[in-house]
């Protein structure tokens, strides 16, 4: 991993690639990285990167949703969930957090994790929202048709997959900042193909990769503080 750019208040050191990481560096550094953690010998970890453009089947993944097997590199994760996208313009964020020390409620982190996509959005005034049943941060679109049933048509603009070991998570989230949204289409996105992908650029909004990660510092506290 990077050297932290920051030392934060609740000892959560953060850390921003500046150039796409690739997947399976990450991931040894992850498990590096939250190996310490447990042992307590380094701080919890937030680590702000990029992929180069690849796809990630979740422990839940169907073979029939990687439409498009031979169009980028495909790695198995370790993470829950099914297929998802990675490349440039996604901001990738792995959480490395001590439940241990945050109540042991699985359900309840996946919630802040959530519902700080939610108030990250909320800085741009992008009303993100959680549907039952399907994974992840969804937009509604009120500038497109009512769907053939006569819905309101949502797009999807963050993933959520997190693993435990011994209590720390690692893996994340990932919110669409300006990924090329085309190369979703090599898979079906965490199972669901009856709705779309957006970006916030997508949506309209000049959103540049850092003003999101200021919007992630600036949200974090009110959500992941330990009492």
């Amino acid at each position: 991993m990077p050297d932290p750019v920051e030392y934060h208040q609740n000892a959560v050191q953060w850390h921003v690639s500046a150039e796409p990481v690739p997947y399976d560096v990450a991931v040894a550094e992850m498990e590096t990285r939250v190996a310490r953690i447990a042992r307590n010998e380094a701080p919890e970890a937030i680590w702000l990167l990029e992929h180069p453009p690849l796809y990630t089947a979740g422990t839940s993944a169907k073979p029939q949703d990687l439409t498009d097997p031979d169009r980028f590199p495909v790695y198995a994760s370790q993470r829950g969930g099914q297929y998802t996208y990675h490349g440039p313009g996604q901001r990738v964020v792995y959480v490395m957090l001590d439940l241990g020390k945050r109540g042991r409620d699985v359900r309840r982190f996946v919630q802040q994790l959530e519902n700080w996509v939610i108030a990250t959005l909320d800085q741009f005034n992008v009303t993100g929202e959680i549907r039952e049943g399907r994974v992840g941060v969804w937009v509604p679109r009120d500038d497109k048709p009512l769907t053939a049933t006569g819905t309101k048509p949502e797009d999807k603009i963050a993933a959520i997959g997190i693993r435990l070991r011994k209590w720390v998570s690692f893996h994340g989230i990932s919110i669409n900042v300006e990924p090329d949204l085309e190369h979703f289409s090599g898979i079906v996105p965490c199972g669901i193909s009856d709705h779309g992908v957006t970006s916030l650029v997508d949506l309209g909004l000049p959103v540049t990769m850092t003003d999101l990660d200021v919007a992630l510092r600036k949200t974090f506290d009110q959500l992941f503080a330990i009492p």
